[in-house]
């Protein structure tokens, strides 16, 4: 049967990418893995007319599930960070309407630098 630790390389993402946003990718990564494993041992059930062992499936599937569960979840806390974001563009969009082009200039810049020094 096909081993369940036994896996690629994992790839190299870039270093800019968010911790949450990594575990989610890596996480889809596990997924495709054990849905192709799960489907090569069907394909080789079928060519030695065998069956598959019905404890390494139960494993793979209840590790499918799991690894499903925390991409849920993982997706549901980004829709947190998706309001978040809509609440910081109606921020600006305020402070924008309140302040005069050459104030709103100097604060945008200002915002910019700070971004640029924290590494934003």
């Amino acid at each position: 049967m096909t081993d369940l630790k036994n896996t690629a390389p994992v790839a190299v993402i870039s270093p800019g990418v968010p911790d949450d946003q990594r575990r989610l990718i890596d996480l889809d990564d596990d997924i495709a893995k054990i849905r192709t494993q799960i489907a090569t041992a069907d394909l080789a059930r079928q060519r030695d007319q065998k069956p598959i062992d019905p404890d390494w499936f139960h494993r793979a599937r209840t590790a499918l599930r799991h690894l499903s569960r925390e991409r849920a979840e993982l997706l549901a806390q980004g829709t947190g960070r998706h309001r978040r974001e809509k609440l910081k563009d109606a921020l600006i969009g305020v402070l924008r309407d309140r302040h005069d082009p050459e104030t709103w200039s100097g604060i945008l810049a200002e915002a910019l630098a700070r971004s640029e020094r924290e590494g934003l």
